[in-house]
């Protein structure tokens, strides 16, 4: 994989970006996701953009071959694997915080996970913290897409709610004050460890760990798959926030 650092923005614009950007930016919220009920679940900027902490350096000291973060935020997790010599490309549909990824060090992409990416059946783990487990509102497309990405065996680490909850959701991304609007509502999932093993059982993928640290939750998966040959995308839990203009794949942010 070459070091190249590159924001490649090939998604549309999306309704809460500015309210994101803006939280990214600062380093700070308050940001929430809002159901339609009105329930309120707090978005965590302040971790997400200090640096790795303890329980993801623990993360990451699992990960094998070249990794894929899917939906990489303000690229904490990118950065410290960067900054150990390990080759990794976070991808994130917000170019804020792509660009702060790409500030700390790392190498990343304006880009969905269910648009053409670099080295597809090539990557050897993926990863899904930080609720990204629910992109897409629909875990059985995006397992599926993820054992397209990965090479034959590969491993996929997956942060999961604390909780038995297996829910789908229409939410926006809203500031409680301040001069953004609530965003489109757009599909998203939470899933407890019970929730995505059962996916991940029904999807062709085995559980090999599944652990806890303070309040956070994670499984591992290894991807079934044995063919070499990666398959186009089957997924149509393509989002409209996600849909591309003109799809294209920059070779040279990621060369395996």
């Amino acid at each position: 994989m070459s070091t190249a650092h590159e924001i490649v923005p090939t998604v549309t614009a999306r309704p809460w970006a500015d309210a994101y950007a803006e939280a990214v930016r600062a380093g700070r919220g308050p940001l929430f996701l809002r159901r339609a009920d009105g329930w309120l679940l707090p978005l965590e900027v302040e971790r997400w953009c200090a640096d790795a902490d303890r329980t993801d350096l623990a993360v990451l000291a699992r990960c094998e071959g070249a990794v894929l973060d899917v939906g990489c935020g303000p690229g904490r997790l990118v950065a410290a694997l960067a900054s150990r010599g390990r080759r990794v490309l976070g991808i994130d549909v917000s170019e804020a915080a792509v660009a702060h990824t790409v500030r700390l060090g790392g190498s990343a992409l304006c880009r969905s996970v269910f648009e053409p990416l670099p080295a597809e059946g090539r990557w050897g783990t993926a990863l899904l913290m930080d609720g990204n487990v629910g992109i897409g509102g629909d875990p059985g497309a995006l397992l599926l897409r993820l054992r397209e990405l990965l090479a034959p065996g590969g491993l996929l680490i997956a942060e999961t709610v604390p909780a038995d909850i297996d829910e789908r959701a229409s939410v926006q991304i809203v500031r409680l004050s301040g001069r953004h609007p609530a965003g489109t509502p757009f599909p998203w999932a939470r899933l407890g460890t019970p929730a995505l093993l059962r996916h991940a059982e029904a999807g062709g993928w085995r559980a090999v760990a599944q652990w806890t640290s303070g309040d956070r939750s994670f499984v591992a998966l290894r991807s079934r798959r044995t063919s070499s040959r990666a398959e186009p995308p089957k997924s149509t839990a393509v989002i409209s926030s996600q849909r591309v203009r003109k799809p294209s794949v920059d070779r040279s942010a990621a060369r395996l």
